[in-house]
């Protein structure tokens, strides 16, 4: 082809005729695939993908008031546990035809609520957000354009919205009472930022829960915050052994954090778990190949992914769901906890 020539955008009516069907047909296949044979809808992808046919966006969402994507707002990419929700999303959005479109508003209210506006004005059909914890515009913007949407990786205690997710509070009552019936007494605790963070705030309220019941403080030196990063794990390990007595075990608010801390033990020759206790939650990839490998909290991140997605798609498609779902979590002991030295 010549670098000034132009060639004629496909069009429905090429798809149509490639594949031996309507224009009807061709536009069912590519909006609704389920309301056609497999056989023919393997047809005309095939002939879309020849034709290198990509249909007008604005023109089909006119026609159907639908634009076939669906938001999602998390608050960071800098966190390898979102993967695993946002891949499984998307290709279960992807199998239905709907495209996904991702934002992050890094911790920032005004930013989510910027970046949820903008979803919103793109038309997008459906919403997922992360948390249960959202500034009152964001809500209210879902609210006035009636857009359907899943709360997900915590579970809203109010019962007013859709949710999907995990009971944080009782998973950090699961690893405290674990270090607990090792015979851990002297806790601290490396918290994720609480501040409109509720997931972070229930893991520590789990912990001061289970202590608690035991009769234990947890004395507030004993507690920090900070950002969900492997330096802050091991600053906030630093943090939490100035005083005395030492902890003899430390919950840490995720498992970058944890990794965080375990570097430091090693750093300060602290043997793990014989000195100090560590465990985190989340279970990613790497808690079961650092040294020792990390005990934690797995939480099925990828199922809620799906599950988010099928909510939404049977929402849309005007099919029964589920206001709430809560999902399974299950402590993993491994060699980061054992009984304590003193």
């Amino acid at each position: 082809m010549n670098a000034g020539s132009t060639r004629r955008a496909a069009k429905l009516a090429d798809v149509a005729r490639l594949a031996r069907v309507s224009t009807a047909t061709v536009s069912r296949a590519l909006t609704v695939p389920d309301k056609v044979k497999p056989a023919t809808v393997t047809r005309i992808r095939q002939a879309v993908e020849a034709l290198g046919y990509v249909a007008h966006g604005a023109a089909r969402a006119l026609a159907s008031r639908r634009t076939h994507t669906i938001g999602l707002v998390i608050p960071t990419l800098d966190n390898a546990i979102f993967a695993n929700t946002t891949h499984a999303l998307q290709r279960t959005l992807d199998e239905a035809g709907y495209t996904l479109l991702l934002a992050c508003h890094e911790f920032d209210a005004g930013v989510e609520a910027r970046v949820t506006g903008a979803l919103i004005e793109r038309g997008v059909d459906g919403l997922v957000l992360l948390g249960t914890t959202h500034p009152p515009s964001v809500l209210r913007m879902i609210d006035t354009h009636q857009i359907p949407y899943v709360l997900t990786w915590a579970l809203d205690a109010s019962g007013r919205y859709p949710c999907i997710g995990f009971d944080n509070r009782a998973a950090a009552v699961r690893i405290a009472d674990h270090l607990l019936a090792l015979g851990h007494r002297e806790f601290a605790v490396i918290s994720g930022v609480t501040a409109g963070n509720e997931r972070a705030a229930d893991r520590l309220e789990g912990v001061r829960q289970a202590l608690g019941a035991r009769s234990i403080a947890l004395a507030p030196e004993r507690v920090v915050e900070k950002p969900y990063t492997l330096s802050s794990g091991r600053e906030g390990l630093r943090e939490v052994l100035r005083g005395t007595p030492r902890p003899t075990a430390v919950i840490c608010g995720n498992d970058v954090l944890a990794i965080g801390a375990l570097a430091e033990c090693r750093a300060q020759a602290l043997a793990v778990p014989r000195e100090l206790s560590v465990t985190g939650f989340d279970d990613l990839e790497m808690a079961a190949v650092v040294t020792p490998g990390l005990t934690t909290v797995h939480f099925p991140t990828t199922e809620l992914g799906a599950y988010a997605a099928q909510h939404l798609l049977a929402r849309l498609a005007g099919r029964p769901f589920e206001t709430r779902t809560e999902l399974p979590v299950e402590l993993v002991v491994r060699g980061s906890t054992g009984p304590p030295s003193r």
